[in-house]
């Protein structure tokens, strides 16, 4: 039986920290005094890891790390706030950084700051955006980034068995790295096939299922799947509608409009009854 195992954020952060925050900073003297709470009376945290570090050029200051499977359009908001309450808590200044993990699905432009602006009544935030699938492979060998070692195989460079063995060798190296062997398994499984996978590693589905990580992919399956199904049926009444009007629609057109997002089907089953001609549902498939 598996033992219990935190394969979480503060977990791999903790496995490696000066070196992790040296690397985000890209300060070499930065050190790290102590990974502090950052829990917070108001808001629930689950994916950050905030660390008390000291540089010459700097003096001391708070790394708020935010650790993210997919990037959300509801994170701007969240680094604008957690900054202001743990700057609050701590008195010191904060240097916020969001790593997203893997890309989202529809590939979304990731800002780099939140700004609003009501009645005039301006608020900003900047913060630091790590994409880890922007990031080479070989700079975790290169600067013993123990807490990447997992995230290899979805690392830019980082698909190829050679490299995935190599990140699987660190971890076994190290007694204080071979919980993380299931979760390097997981993420290789995203680019190599899973009989490759399983013949050179070992996949603990046991403790896996620990990981924050994994948890989240579950729900986003079941997210995806709720959308796909609600989709499917919004595009089945679209159709239905559109050949009633203008009679059964060729199979490319149909494919067309199977592919539509949600918000899309929507709109057309809007704008439909102003189409006067097939040719004008072309056009306006033409422009999404």
């Amino acid at each position: 039986m598996s033992k219990p195992s935190d394969i979480g954020g503060k977990r791999l952060i903790s496995l490696s920290p000066e070196n992790w925050a040296r690397w985000l900073t890209e300060l070499p003297q930065v050190k790290v005094i102590e990974m502090v709470n950052s829990d917070l009376q108001w808001v629930s945290r689950e994916n950050d890891i905030a660390l008390k570090v000291t540089s010459p050029d700097t003096g001391d200051f708070l790394l708020l790390n935010e650790l993210q499977l997919r990037y959300s359009a509801k994170l701007p908001r969240r680094m604008r706030a957690y900054s202001g309450l743990v700057e609050e808590k701590y008195q010191l200044p904060v240097y916020p950084i969001l790593v997203n993990i893997l890309p989202h699905v529809i590939n979304p432009q990731i800002p780099t700051c939140y700004e609003s602006n009501f009645q005039g009544i301006r608020a900003y935030q900047d913060y630091k955006v790590v994409n880890l699938w922007e990031v080479e492979a070989e700079i975790v060998f290169e600067q013993n980034l123990r807490t990447l070692l997992p995230f290899v195989p979805i690392l830019k460079g980082g698909r190829e068995e050679t490299v995935v063995r190599e990140a699987l060798r660190e971890l076994r190296a190290d007694e204080d790295l071979n919980e993380l062997e299931p979760l390097l398994s997981f993420f290789a499984s995203f680019v190599l096939e899973l009989p490759v996978v399983q013949e050179i590693m070992r996949w603990d589905m046991a403790v896996l299922r620990e990981s924050p990580w994994y948890q989240q992919i579950l729900q986003e399956g079941e997210q995806i799947g709720e959308r796909r199904g609600e989709r499917q049926g919004e595009a089945k009444l679209v159709l239905r509608q559109l050949n009633r009007r203008f009679g059964v629609l060729n199979p490319t057109l149909e494919q067309q409009i199977q592919e539509l997002s949600v918000e899309q089907l929507e709109t057309l089953a809007e704008e439909l009854l102003d189409f006067s001609t097939v040719e004008e549902l072309e056009t306006w498939l033409e422009q999404q």
